[in-house]
């Protein structure tokens, strides 16, 4: 399929490569650093603007994607396949159950779920990193998927019992969206001792129109702190 978003191929999620290709570029699951769910600036828009300039500047990844890629060891296509996932952490935990979790989604659904590594805006340096694409026209629409693994059980039930996407990733997903143009994203919570949870999340267009401003806005203002910063050393 043509995507009319760019893929960047990074050999996988979790990468090193994968990391380097997001650095300073805004990305869906930091997008409530920008925008709240009520489509206003979140106050923390002119710090996470401030920390992608400084990956940009030092070409090393921000704490954020230094979380992102220690859980990496975790990965069950690791070298190392001796882990307990009892004794991981709740990050590590996620990360080790993400591809069981999408597995089940698919035999639950029948649906395929593409694997892609890095989407970027197709005309700006803003992007997502999608658990999977749904490339199946379903109601009309392109969809995805959006995992979540919590290694406490009771993060997992209270989920279940709302019904509904948590608040704190409305962003994400909505950002996903928008990245790749699709109209819902299914957003599924998987416990491997418990029933999982699926909700259907549709295009919030409003909100989505805002985070493209702000978003940009965002882009912009990385540009400006590198070039304010920037430095070519002692003369």
């Amino acid at each position: 399929m043509t995507y009319p978003f760019r893929v960047v191929d990074c050999g996988g999620q979790g990468t090193q490569e994968w990391i380097e290709a997001r650095l300073g570029i805004p990305s869906a699951s930091n997008y409530s650093k920008l925008i709240t769910t009520k489509g206003k600036r979140s106050t923390s828009f002119d710090g996470y603007c401030m920390g992608l300039a400084a990956e940009v500047l030092t070409g090393k990844p921000y704490s954020w994607h230094k979380s992102e890629l220690t859980i990496t060891s975790a990965s069950p296509h690791s070298p190392d396949t001796a882990i307990d996932p009892n004794e991981l952490d709740a990050l590590d935990w996620g990360t080790y159950h993400e591809p069981e979790a999408r597995a089940y989604y698919s035999l639950l659904t029948d649906t395929d779920v593409v694997q892609v590594d890095f989407c970027k805006h197709p005309n700006l340096e803003a992007g997502c990193s999608p658990d999977g694409l749904i490339d199946v026209n379903q109601d009309g629409m392109l969809g995805g998927l959006e995992i979540k693994c919590p290694k406490n059980p009771q993060i997992h039930m209270e989920y279940y019992k709302s019904g509904e996407i948590p608040t704190k990733y409305i962003q994400q997903v909505q950002g996903c969206m928008w990245i790749t143009g699709r109209g819902f994203w299914d957003f599924m919570s998987y416990h491997p001792k418990l029933k999982p949870f699926i909700c259907r999340v549709y295009r919030n267009d409003d909100l989505i129109t805002a985070m493209t401003e702000e978003v940009t806005e965002a882009v912009q203002l990385i540009e400006q702190y590198v070039r304010e910063f920037k430095f070519e050393g002692v003369t």
